[in-house]
């Protein structure tokens, strides 16, 4: 698998054009060998490279992540003791976020359960939401 065009990389990986020109340009993926019509060409080499990627944006990481990941990756023999730090920072990071949500959640569940179901100028809802604006 070899001289693909940008398009079957993206179907081979399952990540659309624009996203494989942003990886480029943001130094996640090496620009590519081009053909005398300059249309890129890659390898079973980025594949698997932009397939990482996208399973780790799938997860959730950064793109400065992503690029700590990758370069780490590209060197196999060293202890995986910085990955760990850069998934715990990331799980830290999840769990700050999940608690953000669940706050959300209560605060428009109580809102909903004050809410009379009457008239859109009685709703506590849209009181909560005017709170918030003000404050």
């Amino acid at each position: 698998m070899s001289g693909l065009s940008i398009g079957e990389l993206g179907r081979h990986a399952g990540v659309k054009i624009p996203t494989i020109r942003y990886y480029e340009q943001a130094g996640l993926l090496p620009a590519p060998v081009r053909t005398d019509g300059r249309q890129r060409r890659y390898g079973r080499e980025a594949v698997a490279r932009l397939t990482f990627i996208r399973r780790a944006r799938e997860l959730g990481f950064d793109v400065s992540a992503v690029r700590e990941l990758l370069g780490l990756s590209e060197r196999p023999d060293r202890p995986c003791a910085e990955v760990d730090d850069i998934a715990l920072r990331h799980v830290k990071d999840i769990d700050r976020r999940i608690a953000q949500l669940t706050a959300l959640r209560s605060e428009l569940q109580r809102a909903l359960d004050a809410c009379g179901h009457g008239r859109v100028g009685d709703c506590r809802v849209i009181e909560a939401l005017a709170e918030q604006a003000a404050a």
